[in-house]
């Protein structure tokens, strides 16, 4: 993937996050009360671009956060 459109997407996860008036480990622990294992640091890399998202992580995003797909992929 696009190191660049990595750092954009992370950026906007970040937005959408503290729009939604959680930390990184609230979020962290919304996603583990789902089933998926996804650590605080996790996020903070993934806000960063440095981790790669998963369809399943997108997926949570999306229901954690209650927003569109095109709200994370802007």
């Amino acid at each position: 993937m696009n190191v660049e459109y990595e750092k954009k997407l992370g950026k906007n996860l970040k937005m959408l996050r503290e729009n939604a008036n959680l930390t990184q480990e609230v979020l962290s622990v919304q996603f583990q009360l789902r089933g998926c294992d996804l650590t605080r640091s996790a996020v903070a890399k993934i806000e960063v671009g440095q981790r790669h998202i998963y369809p399943d992580e997108i997926k949570l995003f999306k229901q954690i956060l209650n927003v569109a797909y095109d709200d994370i992929f802007i």
